[in-house]
């Protein structure tokens, strides 16, 4: 279960004055919910799933975690740039207490980076930082799953094998989306919730969620 109590995010914007991208958000994700969440550009959703993951933090309000919770895929949240592919993986292998060198074979594997796993992260394309920091996430057993965007990572060819690997890892699985890909939205989740103007509103129905979002 993840327990969000009234949580608000708030940003200094240029000029001065702030910005609330989230305002007052009480919610519970329950283990095994799959859930979209829908907004136009700007609306604060990667901030939320940010403040999800545990890497940012609240203006105000908790964020409680009871089962583990992914970073989300496809970003390189955490990555030191000046570290090899190979030694990022390492260092996540450790942290999550996986098998060191078995991880590194499994994310050389999947993201087909060849030589570059072993070159400093630095000098990847936005494409290949994906396709590393997508398998270093399938490499490790979440509780729960956080996906921005994560199944668009790479080429055409890649992004059909992430779709598939991405739904044989996530059976009975806690999944959170970001997307504004409906027919992602649609393969992954059961029920959506729409951020528009601080608020987060919840959908049972996710077309419901979907159509709201649609009419934004």
């Amino acid at each position: 279960m993840i327990l969000l109590d009234r949580v608000t995010k708030v940003y200094p914007v240029r000029g001065g004055g702030l910005r609330t991208l989230v305002r007052d958000l009480t919610a519970v994700i329950h283990r095994g919910d799959a859930l979209a969440i829908l907004g136009r550009n700007g609306a604060g959703k990667s901030t939320l799933m940010r403040m999800l993951a545990g890497v940012e933090y609240p203006t105000s309000g908790r964020i409680e975690r009871r089962m583990s919770v992914s970073w989300p895929l496809a970003h390189g949240l955490g990555i030191q740039s000046s570290l090899s592919g190979a030694d990022n993986t390492r260092f996540v292998a450790r942290i999550y207490g996986m098998p060191v060198e078995p991880m590194v074979r499994f994310v050389a594997e999947f993201s087909e980076l060849g030589p570059y796993l072993y070159m400093p992260v630095r000098t990847y394309s936005a494409g290949m930082m994906g396709r590393l920091t997508f398998g270093m996430s399938l490499a490790v057993d979440f509780d729960c799953y956080l996906i921005d965007e994560g199944a668009s990572a790479g080429d055409v060819r890649f992004v059909n094998r992430a779709r598939e690997a991405l739904t044989a890892k996530l059976r009975n699985r806690t999944i959170i989306m970001v997307s504004h890909n409906v027919a992602d939205v649609r393969s992954f989740c059961r029920t959506g919730a729409v951020l528009h103007g601080g608020t987060l509103t919840f959908f049972e129905d996710l077309d419901e969620a979907i159509a709201t979002y649609e009419s934004l």
